[in-house]
C-alpha cells in the first residue's frame, strides 16, 4: 500500500483528494468566495425593507441600534458557516465528486433561506416596535 512521506504530507498542495485537509481546503475556496454574494443579499434585502417603509423605521436608524445590528450580522455569518458541516461529510463520502458539481445548490437554498428569515424578523420582530 503506498504511503505519503512525512514531509510529502505536511503541504496542503500534496493531500490526498479524499483527505480531511483536501477536503477542507476545497470548502472553504468553494463557500468563502461565495461569503460576499450572501453578505450583499442580506443587506439587500434589509434596505429594501427600511427604504420601503422609510418613515417608520426612521427612529431606529441611531447609533444606538448599530450593536444589535451588528451582532444580528455576525449571527448571520456564523449560521453560514453551518454549510461546512453538511459539505465535509459529502466531500468525504462516495458521492463527493458529484456533490461538489451540486453543492451550488445548498448555496442556494441556504441564501433563499436567510432572504426569508430575514424578511420575517424584520417585519415581525423589528418592524411593530418603532410607530
Amino acid at each position: 500500500m503506498p504511503t505519503l512521506d512525512s514531509a510529502e504530507s505536511g503541504s496542503p498542495g500534496n493531500q490526498p483528494a479524499g483527505s480531511f485537509h483536501a477536503c477542507f481546503a476545497d470548502a472553504l475556496r468553494f463557500w468563502e468566495t461565495r461569503r460576499i454574494a450572501y453578505n450583499v443579499a442580506l443587506l439587500a434585502v434589509t434596505a429594501y425593507w427600511i427604504l420601503a417603509s422609510w418613515p417608520h423605521f426612521r427612529p431606529a436608524l441611531t447609533v444606538h441600534f448599530l450593536p444589535p445590528l451588528l451582532i444580528l450580522a455576525g449571527l448571520a455569518n456564523v449560521c453560514y458557516s453551518a454549510a461546512y458541516f453538511v459539505d465535509i461529510p459529502f466531500q468525504l463520502s462516495g458521492a463527493g465528486s458529484a456533490w461538489r458539481r451540486r453543492r451550488w445548490a445548498l448555496w442556494l437554498v441556504g441564501v433563499l433561506f436567510a432572504i426569508l428569515l430575514a424578511s420575517y424578523w424584520i417585519n415581525d420582530e423589528i418592524y411593530p416596535d418603532f410607530h
